[in-house]
């Protein structure tokens, strides 16, 4: 077993890393938690028929007054803490990772054509890319939101809450790929097997699809796992400052911005247990992105 770890470099460094194995373990317990969370969680958060305003503001079982029944307590409306974090960290998963599928499709795509075709292409890809790095995410994501606002009819920007978030962080989290995709295939193109590829006369997408990116794949995996943190963090902005998704919608975000309410209160945990759940989840992703990264890329070591 000894033998078969050390042939593999990077599950050899993984077992020497004890920081690296805790946030590997903190995150997958998140996501079983998040995927499983229809049967997981004690009670149904969206199911109106599922709790009761008598059991609202019970403290975690630790303290007094506490409740066997909800062990990190209840909200204001009676709603099980776990069960709301649960769900919540299902819904943010779900847009981190559907805003990082688009956004990697749409920004590999862009540099993978900018760093094959260049010229005129590439300087329209570019310049756009640098003018939205001038902007925060945060501000992208705000103005794709507003316009999608101004755009919808009032009676479906309720429905396409999800998706119109899921896009707006999309859009302003493909740049990172985009460029990284373009830098390495112009590295990629003065490879002998990409000049012999093109020499036979293969398609430019099969050159592409097939040839380049199977080899700049260690990049863009590290790209994928640190913006997904960075996704889920925008998520939970947008949703804390009541743009993202509704209070109905208990997303992490929107359990903190509820939870902002009872700060000075004394119901600490409605605010405290979400936040310290994100600032687990997103710093364990961020932990197995550093990793990736060193294992891509062995002079950062």
């Amino acid at each position: 077993m000894l033998a078969f770890i050390k042939r593999h470099e990077g599950l050899w460094l993984f077992t020497r890393s004890p920081a690296v194995m805790i946030a590997a373990i903190v995150a997958l317990t998140i996501i079983i938690g998040a995927v499983f969370a229809p049967w997981i969680a004690p009670v149904n958060p969206y199911d109106l028929a599922s709790f009761s305003l008598m059991d609202g503001l019970l403290p975690p079982v630790w303290e007094e007054f506490g409740s066997e029944k909800f062990l990190l307590g209840t909200d204001d409306q009676g709603r099980d803490m776990i069960s709301s974090i649960l769900y919540g960290a299902r819904l943010s998963l779900i847009i981190g990772v559907s805003a990082m599928i688009i956004a990697t499709t749409l920004g590999v795509g862009l540099g993978l054509a900018a760093g094959y075709f260049g010229g005129r292409f590439d300087a329209i890809v570019m310049r756009i890319a640098n003018v939205q790095l001038a902007l925060p995410a945060i501000l992208t994501a705000l103005l794709i939101d507003g316009i999608a606002r101004g755009v919808l009819p009032p009676e479906m920007q309720q429905d396409l809450r999800v998706v119109v978030l899921t896009i707006a962080i999309a859009l302003s989290l493909w740049v990172n790929f985009a460029r990284t995709a373009r830098a390495s295939t112009f590295v990629q193109m003065n490879k002998e097997y990409v000049q012999a590829a093109v020499m036979q006369g293969q398609h430019p997408l099969r050159i592409m699809f097939v040839h380049i990116l199977p080899n700049i794949l260690g990049p863009l995996l590290v790209i994928m796992t640190v913006d997904l943190a960075s996704a889920i963090l925008l998520e939970a902005t947008l949703s804390f400052l009541g743009i993202g998704l509704p209070a109905d919608s208990p997303s992490l975000g929107t359990l903190i911005r509820i939870g902002m309410q009872f700060l000075l209160s004394g119901e600490w945990w409605i605010l405290w247990i979400p936040t310290l759940f994100l600032i687990a989840l997103v710093v364990s992703i961020n932990l197995l992105g550093d990793f990736l990264r060193d294992v891509f890329n062995p002079r950062l070591r």
